[in-house]
C-alpha cells in the first residue's frame, strides 16, 4: 500500500458538533502560514508505530512544506519529506527553540507522557500552535482515578470502582466484590497497568505487585479497583476543541498477547477498522453519553480539552460504556485510521487547531484496514533488543510502520523495543485485509519476532455466521 494508492470509493464523517451552546475558546497560537493560505511545517513528537503513521499521513498533504520529527525511528526517516531530528523532548526549551528556528506551524504530540508532563502547555505559552490537551485535561489519562471521578460526577457510564492507596483497604474491597474483578494502576504504565483477575487470589497478587513490588514504579502507588464488564470491546476517537467534538471513526484493539485473547496484557497487538460491533446506534449513544460529556465536564472543571480524545468501550446489549480514556491517537488503532483516511490530514488538524471545525470534513475509504503488531519475543515481559530485520523492501500489499526499530553500528535494521513492526494493510473486508497482512508479514525476515494470527477474529466470525 502504497502512499499515493487510492483505493476507490469514500464514506464522510459527520462534521463538528457542540455538546451545549456554550462555546468555550481553547486558547491557541497564531498559525502563520496555514492562516496566509501558505504551506505549513509540522513537527511530530514520538518515536512508534503510530507517530510513522502520522508523519506518513502528513508528508501526502498539499498543505505541508517540510515534516519532522522528533525523535523518530528509521521508519520515520526513510519517508520522503520526513525530517528525524534529535531533541530532547524532555527539554521543552529545546522543542521551543527549534520550532522558532524552522517555522514550526504546528506540532502533533503522538504519545501521552509528553503531554502529561506538560509539553502543550509550555509550547501554547511560547506561541507554538500545538494539537494535544494541556497537562490538566491530560490527567484524562495519566490518571484513572482522575478520569473515573470525572465520570462519577458528570454521568459517564462506566464499571462500578473505588481508588485505594492502601493495599490492606483495596484487598478488603475486593474480597467484598469478589470476582472477576479489575485492577489498575491510576498512573501510566505503557498500557500494560491493567489486571483481569478471575480470581480473588489473583486479584490481591495484582494489588502487590502494583503497591507493594512496584512493578510499575510510582504509577501503581494509587490503584483503581472496578467491576468486571462482559462484552465486546471497541475504539473510538474524536477531534476535540473546548465543547466542540468531529467524530472520526471506529477500531478493535486486541489487548492480550496470545491468540483467542490469552496471556498478559500488552499495548496493543493488532487492530482493524471499522468494527462492526459498533452500530450507528451506539455511536450516537457513545457520542451523546460519553464523548459529548467529557468535553462538557472538562470546560466545567476549568480544564477545557482540545486534542484527539480517545473512548476505549466495552459494548453489551447495544449499549457502550467507558472502560478508559487516552489523550491522543491511540497504538495501533492510528495506523489503521491513517490506512483508510482519504481527507488531508495536516488541513484538517490545521483547521481544527485554529478554531475552524466548520471546515473539517472527513472523507474514509469504505474498505477495511487491518494492522499486525510484530513483537520481539517475550513481550510484554523481558525481550532482547537488537535482533537483525530483513525484507522489508521486499514487502508488497501493505504498508509497514516501525514501531520499535534502530540501525546498528553496521546500518543494519535491528529491534529496538517490544513492539517493533506494525504491518498495514487494506481489503475489500476484514478477511481480505487480514489475508494481505498477514502475507505481508511472512515476507519479513525477522526470526525474533512473534505475533497473533488471529486479528480481526471477531469481524470474520460475523462474516462466516451472515
Amino acid at each position: 500500500m502504497q502512499a499515493s494508492m487510492k483505493m476507490g470509493g469514500q464514506v464522510r464523517g459527520g462534521g463538528a458538533h457542540r455538546a451545549s451552546s456554550r462555546r468555550v475558546a481553547v486558547q491557541r497560537g497564531s498559525v502563520v502560514a496555514a492562516a496566509s493560505g501558505g504551506k505549513s511545517n509540522m513537527l511530530v513528537i514520538g518515536t512508534g508505530g503510530r507517530e510513522h503513521s502520522l508523519v506518513w499521513k502528513l508528508a501526502q498533504s498539499d498543505r505541508v512544506k517540510d515534516v519532522f520529527a522528533s525523535p523518530g525511528n528509521p521508519g520515520i526517516a526513510a519517508e520522503k519529506g520526513v525530517t528525524v531530528v534529535n531533541l530532547n523532548i524532555e527539554n521543552h526549551g529545546d522543542v521551543i527553540k527549534f520550532c522558532r528556528e524552522k517555522g514550526i506551524n504546528m506540532v502533533l504530540v503522538g504519545p501521552e507522557i509528553p503531554l502529561v508532563a506538560g509539553l502543550a502547555d509550555d509550547l501554547e505559552a511560547a506561541g507554538v500552535p500545538v494539537w494535544g490537551p494541556k497537562k490538566g485535561a491530560a490527567a484524562l489519562e495519566g490518571s484513572k482515578k482522575f478520569m473515573k471521578d470525572i465520570c462519577r460526577k458528570y454521568n459517564i457510564p462506566t464499571a462500578t470502582y473505588e481508588t485505594f492507596s492502601d493495599a490492606a483497604a483495596a484487598k478488603a474491597f475486593i474480597k467484598e466484590l469478589g470476582a472477576p474483578i479489575v485492577v489498575k494502576a491510576s498512573g501510566l504504565a505503557a498500557g500494560k497497568g491493567v489486571v483481569v483477575a478471575l480470581t480473588v487470589d489473583e486479584a490481591y497478587r495484582a494489588v502487590d505487585d502494583m503497591m507493594t513490588s512496584k512493578i510499575f514504579g510510582s504509577a501503581g502507588a494509587e490503584v483503581v479497583i472496578e467491576e468486571f464488564l462482559e462484552g465486546e470491546e471497541a475504539s473510538f476517537f474524536g477531534l476535540v476543541d473546548g465543547e466542540v467534538v468531529v467524530p472520526l471513526i471506529s477500531a478493535q484493539d486486541h489487548k492480550y498477547a496470545g491468540d483467542g485473547d490469552v496471556g498478559p496484557m500488552t499495548g496493543g497487538m493488532g487492530t482493524y477498522t471499522p468494527a462492526p460491533v459498533f452500530t450507528d446506534a451506539i455511536q450516537k449513544q457513545v457520542m451523546d453519553e460519553i464523548m459529548y460529556r467529557t468535553a462538557n465536564a472538562m470546560c466545567a472543571e476549568g480544564v477545557p480539552f482540545k486534542g484527539t480524545l480517545f473512548a476505549g468501550l466495552m459494548i453489551k446489549d447495544g449499549k457502550a460504556k467507558l472502560l478508559e480514556h487516552n489523550v491522543r491517537f491511540g497504538d495501533p488503532e492510528c495506523q489503521s485510521l491513517m490506512a483508510r483516511l482519504d481527507s488531508d490530514l495536516a488541513d484538517a488538524l490545521l483547521s481544527a487547531n485554529s478554531g475552524q471545525f466548520d471546515k473539517v470534513k472527513l472523507e474514509w475509504n469504505p474498505k477495511s484496514a487491518v494492522t499486525i503488531v510484530m513483537a520481539a519475543k517475550g513481550y510484554p515481559g523481558d525481550y532482547k533488543k537488537g535482533t537483525p530485520i530483513n525484507g522489508l523492501d521486499l514487502v508488497t500489499g501493505a504498508k509497514v510502520f516501525h514501531a520499535g526499530t534502530a540501525l546498528n553500528a553496521s546500518g543494519q535494521l535491528v529491534s529496538n523495543g517490544g513492539r517493533v513492526l506494525n504491518v498495514t494493510a487494506l481489503g475489500d473486508d476484514v478477511a481480505q485485509a487480514q489475508a494481505k497482512a498477514y502475507a505481508a508479514v511472512k515476507q519479513i525476515q525477522w526470526d525474533d519476532s512473534y505475533y497473533r494470527t488471529d486479528i480481526g477474529w471477531r469481524a470474520i466470525a460475523r462474516m462466516t455466521k451472515a
